[in-house]
């Protein structure tokens, strides 16, 4: 049985995303994020701003969404997972990385272009398109590898 593992997060693109595709064709976009945090400091009473950094994995078509809206300095939220990668490295060291794993990103506006708030929302759409065809494939899998009779629960 799974844990509970989910994320909602709003930030800001802090560089250009990565785009690639596997050999075997299947795309993969990571976009860089800042987070930041405001809150008031107890004893002083002062603001302090925290920053956070966070790479954003997407894959298949949500992928290939951001690698077309995504730019440097816009605005992101993102609702997905935690995945933690660990490695030894030639030193035998043992590394790891958090990234978040999207499944599901909005595109907040942009304030300099007029065009934008058309681009965001056919950019959500697109997004919202592409989830709800990932979740009937995964529902028809589920429904065809289910050879107990069990029902299959859409949520």
């Amino acid at each position: 049985m799974n844990n509970i593992n989910c994320l909602v997060v709003e930030g800001n693109i802090t560089r250009e995303p990565a785009f690639r595709t596997t050999p075997n064709g299947f795309p993969i976009c990571k976009i860089p994020i800042a987070v930041n945090h405001y809150y008031k400091k107890a004893a002083s009473g002062e603001y302090e701003n925290e920053v956070s950094y966070f790479d954003v994995e997407t894959f298949g078509k949500l992928a290939e969404i951001c690698a077309k809206f995504s730019q440097k300095g816009r605005g992101l939220s993102v609702v997905g997972r935690i995945k933690q990668n660990r490695w030894k490295t030639p030193e035998g060291k043992n590394t790891s990385r958090v990234t978040i794993i999207a499944e599901k990103i909005e595109f907040k506006q942009r304030f300099n272009k007029a065009e934008d708030a058309d681009e965001a929302e056919a950019a959500s759409a697109e997004n919202e398109s592409a989830a709800e065809e990932a979740t009937a494939k995964a529902l028809a899998d589920a429904a065809s590898s289910s050879d107990d009779g069990g029902e299959v629960v859409q949520f």
